[in-house]
């Protein structure tokens, strides 16, 4: 792929294993040299309390390519909830990077080149949970992580399935408001 990606976005949501360990990663992948590294640089240097960006690493000193900037959608504000975000989760979307590099939704060639900004979701819960599974959490992150690549890379939902499924798909939070159960 010699093409220039100026700007991608995916998600994806993976449950199924214990209360919180649910993870829905948010997207964003472009070339350095566009307005995606530009938002690397900018969140990188503008740090927000709560909402530290920290890159994507294997474990200390090992930062994985494409350069992947994490941002939690979660005010941070416990000890233990840092440690689970910037331990478990951190490598798990560290991992589920270089999956998405080994299967070719990342093409290797541009792994210099690109950089990716996720959006992540971890469940306040996991600070309380002392019979909290960080391997079950680490794979669902991985997954999830190189799920959202996969569907940012592919364009997935393409616009024709969106179009034809529209009105098939109601919302689960709204349903749920319409149900009363909110």
């Amino acid at each position: 792929m010699s093409e220039r990606i100026i700007m991608r976005t995916g998600e994806a949501l993976i449950a199924g294993g214990p209360p919180g360990t649910a993870a829905e990663p948010e997207v964003i992948i472009g070339e350095l040299d566009g307005p995606v590294g530009t938002a690397i640089a900018s969140m990188t240097a503008g740090q927000v309390k709560g909402h530290t960006r920290v890159f994507a690493i294997l474990n200390t000193d090992i930062q994985v390519r494409p350069v992947t900037l994490m941002v939690s959608k979660v005010t941070v504000n416990h000890s233990r909830y840092t440690n689970i975000l910037m331990g478990t989760v951190q490598a798990a979307i560290a991992n589920g990077v270089l999956d998405a590099v080994r299967v070719g939704d990342i093409p290797k060639g541009k792994a210099n080149d690109l950089g990716i900004i996720v959006s992540v979701w971890l469940n306040p819960s996991v600070a309380t949970d002392d019979a909290l599974d960080h391997k079950i959490l680490f794979d669902i992150h991985r997954k999830a992580m190189a799920t959202a690549i996969h569907k940012a890379m592919n364009n997935q939902p393409d616009i024709d399935w969106l179009l034809e499924n529209q009105d098939k798909i109601t919302h689960k939070y709204y349903q749920m408001g319409l149900d009363g159960k909110i």
